[in-house]
Protein backbone atom coordinates (compact mmCIF):
# COMPACT_ATOMS: atom_id res chain seq x y z
CA UNK A 1 0.00 0.00 0.00
CA UNK A 2 1.36 3.26 -0.82
CA UNK A 3 2.75 5.48 2.04
CA UNK A 4 0.56 8.43 2.60
CA UNK A 5 3.10 10.80 3.38
CA UNK A 6 5.08 9.88 -0.48
CA UNK A 7 3.40 12.43 -2.92
CA UNK A 8 1.67 10.32 -5.64
CA UNK A 9 3.96 11.73 -8.69
CA UNK A 10 6.20 10.96 -6.80
CA UNK A 11 5.93 7.39 -6.47
CA UNK A 12 4.92 7.01 -10.12
CA UNK A 13 8.70 8.67 -10.68
CA UNK A 14 10.18 6.20 -8.43
CA UNK A 15 8.65 3.30 -9.70
CA UNK A 16 9.41 4.33 -13.84
CA UNK A 17 12.89 4.74 -12.41
CA UNK A 18 13.20 1.32 -10.80
CA UNK A 19 11.62 -0.53 -13.49
CA UNK A 20 14.12 0.91 -15.83
CA UNK A 21 17.05 0.57 -13.92
CA UNK A 22 15.85 -3.42 -13.24
CA UNK A 23 15.62 -3.69 -17.33
CA UNK A 24 19.01 -2.01 -17.98
CA UNK A 25 20.61 -4.27 -15.37
CA UNK A 26 19.20 -7.02 -16.60
CA UNK A 27 19.87 -6.14 -20.37
CA UNK A 28 23.51 -4.80 -19.65
CA UNK A 29 24.17 -6.89 -16.83
CA UNK A 30 25.73 -3.07 -15.20
CA UNK A 31 23.68 -0.45 -13.06
CA UNK A 32 23.97 2.52 -15.25
CA UNK A 33 21.71 4.68 -16.67
CA UNK A 34 20.53 4.08 -20.35
CA UNK A 35 22.43 7.05 -22.14
CA UNK A 36 25.71 5.95 -20.32
CA UNK A 37 25.11 2.49 -22.00
CA UNK A 38 25.58 2.60 -25.53
CA UNK A 39 28.64 5.32 -25.19
CA UNK A 40 29.96 2.11 -22.94
CA UNK A 41 29.32 -0.01 -25.93
CA UNK A 42 31.00 2.16 -27.91
CA UNK A 43 33.85 1.97 -25.69
CA UNK A 44 34.06 -1.78 -24.92
CA UNK A 45 33.96 -1.73 -29.09
CA UNK A 46 37.02 0.87 -29.12
CA UNK A 47 39.02 -0.68 -26.42
CA UNK A 48 38.41 -4.29 -28.00
CA UNK A 49 39.42 -3.27 -31.21
CA UNK A 50 42.50 -2.07 -29.43
CA UNK A 51 43.93 -4.65 -27.42
CA UNK A 52 43.40 -7.03 -30.45
CA UNK A 53 45.39 -5.12 -32.59
CA UNK A 54 48.41 -4.97 -29.28
CA UNK A 55 48.35 -8.77 -29.10
CA UNK A 56 48.38 -8.56 -33.00
CA UNK A 57 50.98 -6.17 -33.34
CA UNK A 58 53.34 -8.39 -30.58
CA UNK A 59 52.71 -11.57 -32.10
CA UNK A 60 53.83 -10.56 -35.41
CA UNK A 61 57.11 -8.67 -34.09
CA UNK A 62 57.77 -12.50 -32.95
CA UNK A 63 57.07 -14.17 -36.26
CA UNK A 64 58.22 -11.30 -38.95
CA UNK A 65 61.86 -11.34 -38.63
CA UNK A 66 62.67 -14.47 -38.97
CA UNK A 67 62.33 -14.27 -42.58
CA UNK A 68 65.20 -11.52 -42.65
CA UNK A 69 67.76 -13.64 -41.05
CA UNK A 70 69.45 -14.24 -44.37
CA UNK A 71 69.33 -11.02 -45.61
CA UNK A 72 70.22 -9.50 -42.43
CA UNK A 73 73.25 -11.68 -42.52
CA UNK A 74 74.40 -10.54 -45.59
CA UNK A 75 73.47 -6.55 -45.13
CA UNK A 76 75.73 -6.62 -41.53
CA UNK A 77 78.02 -9.55 -43.17
CA UNK A 78 77.64 -11.63 -39.79
CA UNK A 79 77.38 -15.21 -39.07
CA UNK A 80 74.05 -16.81 -38.47
CA UNK A 81 74.02 -17.12 -34.80
CA UNK A 82 74.88 -13.74 -34.45
CA UNK A 83 71.70 -12.87 -36.37
CA UNK A 84 69.83 -15.59 -34.40
CA UNK A 85 69.88 -12.62 -32.21
CA UNK A 86 67.40 -10.56 -33.61
CA UNK A 87 65.00 -13.11 -32.99
CA UNK A 88 66.74 -14.46 -29.21
CA UNK A 89 66.87 -11.05 -28.23
CA UNK A 90 63.22 -10.56 -28.89
CA UNK A 91 61.63 -13.56 -27.38
CA UNK A 92 64.11 -13.44 -24.07
CA UNK A 93 63.29 -9.71 -23.49
CA UNK A 94 59.14 -11.42 -23.84
CA UNK A 95 59.73 -13.82 -21.25
CA UNK A 96 62.10 -12.40 -18.17
CA UNK A 97 60.22 -9.41 -18.07
CA UNK A 98 55.97 -9.92 -18.98
CA UNK A 99 55.20 -11.21 -14.95
CA UNK A 100 57.12 -7.85 -13.37
CA UNK A 101 55.23 -5.57 -16.07
CA UNK A 102 51.76 -7.28 -15.22
CA UNK A 103 52.11 -6.83 -11.12
CA UNK A 104 53.72 -3.18 -12.41
CA UNK A 105 50.08 -2.72 -14.12
CA UNK A 106 48.65 -3.45 -10.78
CA UNK A 107 50.42 -1.08 -9.10
CA UNK A 108 50.76 2.45 -11.89
CA UNK A 109 47.40 2.11 -13.44
CA UNK A 110 47.13 -1.49 -16.40
CA UNK A 111 45.76 1.57 -18.73
CA UNK A 112 48.57 4.06 -17.79
CA UNK A 113 51.11 1.36 -18.01
CA UNK A 114 49.79 -0.23 -21.45
CA UNK A 115 49.77 3.34 -22.83
CA UNK A 116 53.51 3.27 -22.43
CA UNK A 117 53.66 -0.29 -23.70
CA UNK A 118 52.71 0.73 -26.90
CA UNK A 119 54.71 3.95 -27.46
CA UNK A 120 57.91 1.95 -26.23
CA UNK A 121 56.91 -0.33 -28.97
CA UNK A 122 56.59 1.86 -31.50
CA UNK A 123 59.93 4.00 -30.61
CA UNK A 124 61.96 0.94 -30.92
CA UNK A 125 60.29 -0.28 -33.81
CA UNK A 126 61.65 3.26 -35.39
CA UNK A 127 64.90 2.14 -34.00
CA UNK A 128 65.17 -1.23 -35.73
CA UNK A 129 64.43 0.55 -38.48
CA UNK A 130 67.06 2.79 -38.91
CA UNK A 131 69.50 1.03 -37.30
CA UNK A 132 73.24 1.19 -38.97
CA UNK A 133 74.54 -1.97 -36.96
CA UNK A 134 73.48 -5.50 -36.27
CA UNK A 135 74.21 -4.90 -32.51
CA UNK A 136 72.35 -1.75 -32.50
CA UNK A 137 69.29 -3.57 -33.51
CA UNK A 138 69.51 -6.56 -31.43
CA UNK A 139 69.18 -3.59 -28.85
CA UNK A 140 66.37 -1.94 -30.58
CA UNK A 141 64.55 -5.55 -30.59
CA UNK A 142 65.44 -5.60 -27.19
CA UNK A 143 63.63 -2.09 -25.81
CA UNK A 144 60.89 -3.83 -28.93
CA UNK A 145 60.46 -6.96 -26.50
CA UNK A 146 59.76 -5.05 -23.41
CA UNK A 147 56.90 -3.24 -25.06
CA UNK A 148 55.41 -6.48 -26.40
CA UNK A 149 55.54 -7.73 -22.74
CA UNK A 150 53.26 -4.91 -21.63
CA UNK A 151 50.97 -4.72 -24.80
CA UNK A 152 50.45 -9.21 -24.19
CA UNK A 153 50.31 -9.33 -20.40
CA UNK A 154 48.28 -6.01 -20.08
CA UNK A 155 45.79 -6.80 -23.05
CA UNK A 156 44.50 -10.05 -21.21
CA UNK A 157 44.23 -8.55 -17.73
CA UNK A 158 42.28 -5.34 -19.36
CA UNK A 159 39.42 -7.62 -21.20
CA UNK A 160 37.70 -7.83 -17.72
CA UNK A 161 37.37 -4.11 -17.73
CA UNK A 162 37.06 -3.91 -21.39
CA UNK A 163 33.86 -6.27 -21.71
CA UNK A 164 31.02 -7.80 -19.68
CA UNK A 165 31.83 -11.35 -17.92
CA UNK A 166 29.43 -13.16 -20.08
CA UNK A 167 31.33 -12.18 -23.42
CA UNK A 168 34.64 -13.14 -21.65
CA UNK A 169 35.08 -16.11 -23.73
CA UNK A 170 34.48 -14.63 -26.97
CA UNK A 171 36.87 -12.23 -25.87
CA UNK A 172 39.64 -14.46 -25.68
CA UNK A 173 38.88 -16.02 -28.80
CA UNK A 174 39.54 -12.82 -30.24
CA UNK A 175 42.93 -12.49 -28.81
CA UNK A 176 43.69 -15.81 -29.76
CA UNK A 177 43.14 -15.39 -33.19
CA UNK A 178 44.82 -12.38 -33.78
CA UNK A 179 47.60 -13.65 -32.01
CA UNK A 180 47.63 -16.27 -34.72
CA UNK A 181 47.37 -14.01 -37.59
CA UNK A 182 50.08 -12.05 -36.11
CA UNK A 183 51.78 -15.11 -36.27
CA UNK A 184 50.81 -16.33 -39.47
CA UNK A 185 51.42 -13.36 -41.56
CA UNK A 186 54.54 -12.21 -40.30
CA UNK A 187 56.46 -15.00 -42.60
CA UNK A 188 54.47 -13.86 -45.62
CA UNK A 189 54.34 -10.28 -44.91
CA UNK A 190 57.75 -10.08 -44.01
CA UNK A 191 59.32 -11.44 -47.27
CA UNK A 192 57.14 -8.94 -49.28
CA UNK A 193 58.74 -6.01 -47.88
CA UNK A 194 61.82 -7.83 -47.83
CA UNK A 195 61.51 -8.10 -51.72
CA UNK A 196 59.98 -4.73 -52.23
CA UNK A 197 60.69 -1.56 -49.69
CA UNK A 198 63.87 -3.66 -47.67
CA UNK A 199 64.50 -5.52 -44.87
CA UNK A 200 63.94 -2.07 -42.85
CA UNK A 201 60.02 -1.78 -43.52
CA UNK A 202 59.46 -5.29 -41.46
CA UNK A 203 60.09 -3.16 -38.40
CA UNK A 204 58.88 0.37 -39.78
CA UNK A 205 55.00 -0.99 -41.13
CA UNK A 206 54.49 -1.73 -37.87
CA UNK A 207 54.42 1.78 -36.41
CA UNK A 208 51.44 3.02 -37.72
CA UNK A 209 49.11 0.26 -36.56
CA UNK A 210 50.85 0.93 -32.77
CA UNK A 211 49.83 4.36 -33.34
CA UNK A 212 46.34 3.11 -34.03
CA UNK A 213 46.57 0.74 -30.96
CA UNK A 214 47.53 3.54 -28.52
CA UNK A 215 44.50 6.17 -29.47
CA UNK A 216 41.87 3.08 -29.92
CA UNK A 217 42.86 1.76 -26.29
CA UNK A 218 43.24 5.27 -24.66
CA UNK A 219 40.03 6.16 -26.36
CA UNK A 220 37.85 3.07 -25.01
CA UNK A 221 39.29 1.78 -21.85
CA UNK A 222 38.28 3.27 -18.90
CA UNK A 223 40.21 5.77 -16.75
CA UNK A 224 42.45 3.85 -13.85
CA UNK A 225 41.02 4.20 -10.78
CA UNK A 226 42.13 3.12 -6.97
CA UNK A 227 39.74 2.25 -4.63
CA UNK A 228 39.14 4.60 -1.98
CA UNK A 229 41.23 3.73 1.80
CA UNK A 230 43.56 1.62 -0.45
CA UNK A 231 47.38 2.17 -0.35
CA UNK A 232 49.72 1.63 -3.48
CA UNK A 233 51.64 -1.37 -3.03
CA UNK A 234 55.12 -0.52 -3.65
CA UNK A 235 57.19 -2.26 -6.69
CA UNK A 236 59.20 -5.50 -5.44
CA UNK A 237 62.41 -4.70 -7.17
CA UNK A 238 64.71 -7.45 -5.85
CA UNK A 239 61.97 -9.81 -6.94
CA UNK A 240 62.10 -8.81 -10.49
CA UNK A 241 65.83 -9.04 -10.54
CA UNK A 242 65.66 -12.69 -9.76
CA UNK A 243 63.23 -13.37 -11.58
CA UNK A 244 64.81 -11.88 -14.91
CA UNK A 245 68.15 -13.36 -14.24
CA UNK A 246 66.38 -16.74 -13.42
CA UNK A 247 64.44 -16.36 -16.81
CA UNK A 248 67.37 -15.38 -18.47
CA UNK A 249 69.77 -18.31 -17.69
CA UNK A 250 67.05 -20.90 -18.30
CA UNK A 251 66.02 -19.31 -21.28
CA UNK A 252 69.75 -19.06 -22.65
CA UNK A 253 70.32 -22.60 -21.30
CA UNK A 254 66.98 -24.22 -23.52
CA UNK A 255 68.41 -21.80 -26.51
CA UNK A 256 72.64 -21.49 -26.65
CA UNK A 257 73.96 -24.46 -28.40
CA UNK A 258 71.89 -24.97 -31.36
CA UNK A 259 70.23 -27.90 -29.83
CA UNK A 260 73.30 -29.44 -27.87
CA UNK A 261 73.80 -29.57 -24.18
CA UNK A 262 76.98 -29.09 -23.13
CA UNK A 263 78.80 -27.44 -19.82
CA UNK A 264 77.37 -24.21 -20.33
CA UNK A 265 74.19 -24.97 -20.71
CA UNK A 266 74.30 -27.17 -17.55
CA UNK A 267 75.41 -24.13 -15.81
CA UNK A 268 73.18 -22.13 -16.72
CA UNK A 269 70.34 -24.39 -16.13
CA UNK A 270 72.02 -24.68 -12.62
CA UNK A 271 71.85 -21.20 -12.26
CA UNK A 272 68.18 -20.85 -13.15
CA UNK A 273 67.39 -23.76 -10.83
CA UNK A 274 69.37 -21.84 -7.71
CA UNK A 275 67.72 -18.76 -9.50
CA UNK A 276 64.41 -20.16 -8.40
CA UNK A 277 64.85 -20.75 -5.02
CA UNK A 278 66.59 -17.25 -4.05
CA UNK A 279 63.36 -16.02 -6.04
CA UNK A 280 60.75 -17.94 -3.68
CA UNK A 281 62.56 -16.85 -0.57
CA UNK A 282 62.84 -13.07 -1.79
CA UNK A 283 58.94 -13.56 -2.17
CA UNK A 284 58.41 -14.68 1.50
CA UNK A 285 60.13 -11.76 3.41
CA UNK A 286 59.11 -8.75 0.43
CA UNK A 287 56.36 -6.47 2.04
CA UNK A 288 55.07 -6.22 -1.00
CA UNK A 289 55.82 -9.49 -3.49
CA UNK A 290 55.93 -9.68 -7.06
CA UNK A 291 54.42 -12.85 -6.70
CA UNK A 292 52.16 -13.46 -3.48
CA UNK A 293 52.85 -17.45 -2.78
CA UNK A 294 49.37 -17.70 -1.49
CA UNK A 295 48.22 -17.09 -5.54
CA UNK A 296 50.23 -20.11 -6.26
CA UNK A 297 49.09 -22.21 -3.26
CA UNK A 298 45.82 -22.42 -5.36
CA UNK A 299 45.50 -25.63 -7.13
CA UNK A 300 43.06 -25.03 -9.45
CA UNK A 301 45.41 -21.68 -10.58
CA UNK A 302 48.68 -23.92 -10.65
CA UNK A 303 47.18 -26.95 -12.63
CA UNK A 304 46.09 -24.31 -15.47
CA UNK A 305 49.70 -22.30 -15.32
CA UNK A 306 51.28 -26.40 -15.69
CA UNK A 307 48.37 -27.58 -18.73
CA UNK A 308 49.48 -23.58 -20.61
CA UNK A 309 52.96 -25.05 -20.68
CA UNK A 310 52.43 -28.13 -21.52
CA UNK A 311 50.27 -27.62 -24.86
CA UNK A 312 52.67 -24.81 -25.74
CA UNK A 313 55.60 -27.56 -25.56
CA UNK A 314 53.11 -29.71 -28.42
CA UNK A 315 52.73 -26.85 -30.58
CA UNK A 316 56.36 -26.00 -30.34
CA UNK A 317 57.05 -29.41 -31.55
CA UNK A 318 54.82 -28.96 -34.90
CA UNK A 319 56.90 -25.77 -35.57
CA UNK A 320 60.60 -27.72 -34.60
CA UNK A 321 59.78 -31.22 -36.39
CA UNK A 322 57.24 -30.46 -38.83
CA UNK A 323 59.83 -28.71 -41.50
CA UNK A 324 62.33 -31.07 -41.07
CA UNK A 325 59.52 -34.05 -41.88
CA UNK A 326 58.24 -32.45 -44.52
CA UNK A 327 61.36 -31.48 -46.10
CA UNK A 328 63.27 -34.67 -45.30
CA UNK A 329 60.70 -37.24 -45.00
CA UNK A 330 58.28 -36.07 -48.02
CA UNK A 331 61.03 -34.87 -49.90
CA UNK A 332 58.86 -31.53 -50.72
CA UNK A 333 60.08 -28.19 -51.92
CA UNK A 334 60.10 -25.04 -50.61
CA UNK A 335 57.33 -23.51 -51.74
CA UNK A 336 54.62 -26.94 -50.93
CA UNK A 337 56.68 -26.70 -47.55
CA UNK A 338 55.58 -23.17 -46.51
CA UNK A 339 51.78 -23.76 -47.47
CA UNK A 340 52.22 -26.71 -45.63
CA UNK A 341 53.48 -25.25 -42.49
CA UNK A 342 50.66 -22.30 -42.93
CA UNK A 343 47.82 -24.57 -42.54
CA UNK A 344 48.10 -24.44 -38.68
CA UNK A 345 47.97 -20.27 -38.47
CA UNK A 346 44.99 -20.19 -41.21
CA UNK A 347 43.35 -22.78 -39.21
CA UNK A 348 43.77 -21.51 -36.13
CA UNK A 349 42.96 -17.52 -37.10
CA UNK A 350 39.47 -19.09 -38.19
CA UNK A 351 38.69 -21.25 -34.75
CA UNK A 352 39.49 -18.56 -32.75
CA UNK A 353 36.34 -16.74 -32.13
CA UNK A 354 34.35 -19.63 -32.16
CA UNK A 355 36.00 -21.32 -29.82
CA UNK A 356 35.69 -18.18 -27.60
CA UNK A 357 31.67 -18.26 -28.41
CA UNK A 358 31.67 -22.05 -27.31
CA UNK A 359 33.28 -21.05 -23.97
CA UNK A 360 30.52 -18.48 -23.38
CA UNK A 361 27.69 -20.96 -24.53
CA UNK A 362 29.21 -24.22 -22.97
CA UNK A 363 31.34 -22.98 -19.90
CA UNK A 364 35.24 -23.11 -19.70
CA UNK A 365 35.57 -25.87 -18.02
CA UNK A 366 33.80 -28.28 -20.26
CA UNK A 367 35.52 -26.42 -23.09
CA UNK A 368 38.93 -26.84 -21.54
CA UNK A 369 38.47 -30.62 -21.28
CA UNK A 370 37.27 -30.59 -25.09
CA UNK A 371 40.07 -28.80 -26.30
CA UNK A 372 42.60 -31.13 -24.76
CA UNK A 373 40.92 -34.60 -25.60
CA UNK A 374 40.88 -32.70 -29.15
CA UNK A 375 44.46 -31.52 -28.62
CA UNK A 376 45.51 -35.50 -27.85
CA UNK A 377 43.48 -36.83 -30.85
CA UNK A 378 45.22 -34.61 -33.17
CA UNK A 379 48.82 -35.40 -31.57
CA UNK A 380 47.94 -38.63 -32.15
CA UNK A 381 46.85 -38.60 -35.44
CA UNK A 382 50.57 -36.76 -36.29
CA UNK A 383 52.07 -39.87 -35.37
CA UNK A 384 50.13 -42.09 -37.52
CA UNK A 385 48.49 -40.17 -40.50
CA UNK A 386 51.61 -39.10 -42.25
CA UNK A 387 53.27 -41.96 -42.61
CA UNK A 388 50.12 -43.70 -44.24
CA UNK A 389 48.65 -40.48 -46.48
CA UNK A 390 51.36 -38.40 -46.55
CA UNK A 391 51.15 -34.55 -46.73
CA UNK A 392 47.34 -35.20 -47.03
CA UNK A 393 47.95 -37.28 -43.25
CA UNK A 394 49.85 -34.05 -42.14
CA UNK A 395 47.12 -31.09 -43.40
CA UNK A 396 44.67 -33.59 -41.80
CA UNK A 397 46.31 -34.21 -38.41
CA UNK A 398 47.05 -30.12 -38.23
CA UNK A 399 43.32 -29.51 -38.57
CA UNK A 400 42.56 -31.64 -35.70
CA UNK A 401 44.78 -30.56 -33.36
CA UNK A 402 44.73 -26.64 -34.10
CA UNK A 403 41.39 -26.02 -33.08
CA UNK A 404 41.99 -27.86 -30.15
CA UNK A 405 44.45 -25.64 -29.28
CA UNK A 406 42.32 -22.56 -29.39
CA UNK A 407 39.66 -24.28 -27.93
CA UNK A 408 42.23 -25.17 -24.74
CA UNK A 409 43.49 -21.43 -24.83
CA UNK A 410 40.18 -19.57 -24.86
CA UNK A 411 38.75 -21.62 -21.93
CA UNK A 412 42.06 -21.76 -20.22
CA UNK A 413 42.57 -17.82 -20.45
CA UNK A 414 39.30 -17.19 -19.33
CA UNK A 415 38.73 -19.60 -16.41
CA UNK A 416 42.27 -18.08 -15.00
CA UNK A 417 41.37 -14.43 -15.25
CA UNK A 418 37.78 -14.56 -13.96
CA UNK A 419 38.67 -16.18 -10.70
CA UNK A 420 41.56 -13.61 -10.46
CA UNK A 421 40.65 -10.66 -8.04
CA UNK A 422 40.75 -7.23 -10.17
CA UNK A 423 43.98 -6.10 -8.46
CA UNK A 424 45.43 -9.04 -9.05
CA UNK A 425 44.90 -9.39 -13.07
CA UNK A 426 47.86 -7.47 -14.42
CA UNK A 427 50.64 -10.05 -12.50
CA UNK A 428 48.48 -13.80 -13.44
CA UNK A 429 48.06 -12.30 -16.68
CA UNK A 430 51.68 -12.18 -16.72
CA UNK A 431 51.94 -15.18 -15.36
CA UNK A 432 49.74 -17.34 -17.62
CA UNK A 433 52.12 -15.57 -20.50
CA UNK A 434 55.12 -16.62 -18.88
CA UNK A 435 53.83 -20.07 -18.87
CA UNK A 436 53.36 -20.97 -22.52
CA UNK A 437 56.60 -19.33 -23.41
CA UNK A 438 58.43 -21.31 -21.24
CA UNK A 439 56.45 -23.85 -22.41
CA UNK A 440 57.48 -22.86 -26.12
CA UNK A 441 61.10 -22.32 -25.28
CA UNK A 442 61.67 -25.88 -23.53
CA UNK A 443 59.70 -27.35 -26.54
CA UNK A 444 62.25 -25.94 -28.93
CA UNK A 445 64.68 -27.61 -27.37
CA UNK A 446 63.35 -31.23 -25.52
CA UNK A 447 61.08 -32.04 -28.29
CA UNK A 448 63.67 -31.02 -31.00
CA UNK A 449 66.29 -33.27 -29.11
CA UNK A 450 63.66 -36.29 -28.52
CA UNK A 451 63.05 -35.80 -32.65
CA UNK A 452 66.56 -36.27 -32.96
CA UNK A 453 67.41 -39.34 -30.79
CA UNK A 454 64.34 -41.03 -31.55
CA UNK A 455 65.63 -40.46 -35.46
CA UNK A 456 68.46 -42.56 -34.24
CA UNK A 457 71.15 -40.16 -36.31
CA UNK A 458 73.48 -36.98 -34.85
CA UNK A 459 72.05 -34.67 -37.75
CA UNK A 460 68.50 -34.64 -39.12
CA UNK A 461 69.53 -32.37 -41.74
CA UNK A 462 70.85 -35.29 -43.39
CA UNK A 463 69.20 -38.24 -42.19
CA UNK A 464 67.40 -40.84 -44.29
CA UNK A 465 63.68 -40.69 -45.23
CA UNK A 466 62.87 -43.83 -42.94
CA UNK A 467 64.85 -42.23 -39.71
CA UNK A 468 62.89 -38.43 -40.44
CA UNK A 469 59.61 -40.12 -40.42
CA UNK A 470 60.58 -42.85 -37.38
CA UNK A 471 61.63 -39.65 -35.22
CA UNK A 472 58.39 -38.01 -36.26
CA UNK A 473 56.20 -40.45 -35.35
CA UNK A 474 57.69 -41.16 -31.94
CA UNK A 475 57.87 -36.89 -31.32
CA UNK A 476 54.37 -36.90 -31.48
CA UNK A 477 53.56 -39.89 -29.68
CA UNK A 478 55.36 -38.13 -26.60
CA UNK A 479 53.57 -35.11 -27.46
CA UNK A 480 49.99 -36.89 -27.04
CA UNK A 481 51.32 -38.18 -23.78
CA UNK A 482 52.47 -34.46 -22.63
CA UNK A 483 48.76 -33.56 -23.44
CA UNK A 484 47.28 -36.74 -21.71
CA UNK A 485 49.28 -35.72 -18.48
CA UNK A 486 48.06 -31.60 -18.87
CA UNK A 487 44.48 -33.24 -18.99
CA UNK A 488 44.93 -35.59 -16.04
CA UNK A 489 46.63 -32.46 -14.21
CA UNK A 490 43.28 -30.21 -14.95
CA UNK A 491 41.03 -33.21 -14.04
CA UNK A 492 42.52 -33.61 -10.78
CA UNK A 493 42.65 -30.11 -9.49
CA UNK A 494 39.19 -29.57 -10.65
CA UNK A 495 38.01 -32.56 -8.22
CA UNK A 496 39.55 -30.14 -5.22
CA UNK A 497 37.64 -28.66 -2.97
CA UNK A 498 36.79 -24.51 -4.64
CA UNK A 499 39.90 -22.32 -3.69
CA UNK A 500 39.89 -19.12 -3.03
CA UNK A 501 40.45 -16.77 -5.93
CA UNK A 502 43.74 -15.93 -7.08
Amino acid sequence: MPDPGVPVRRLHYRSRRKTEFGLKTLVTGRHAPAPADAAGNRSARWALAGLSLSILLASLGTSIANVALPTLAGVFDASFQDVQWVVIAYLLAITVVIVSVGRLGDIVGRRRLLAGGILLFTVASVLCGVAPTLWLLVAARVAQGLGAAVMMALAMALVGEAVPKARAGSAMGLLGTMSAVGTALGPSLGGLLIAGPGWRAIFLAGVPLAIAALVLTQRGLPVDRRAPGVDRARFDGIGTLLLALTLTAYALAMTLGRGSFDLLNGTLLLAAIVGAGLFVGSQRRAASPLVELETLSNSRLRARLAANSLVSTVMMATLVVGPFYLTRGLHLDEAVVGAAMSVGPIVSALSGVPAGRMVDRFGARAMTVLGLLTMACGAMALSVLPALFGLAGYVVAIGILTPGYQLFQAANNTMVMSDVRAERRGVVSGMLNLSRNLGLITGASVMGAVFTIASGTPDVTTAPAEAVAGGMQIAFAVSAILVVVALAVVAVASRKPEADAA
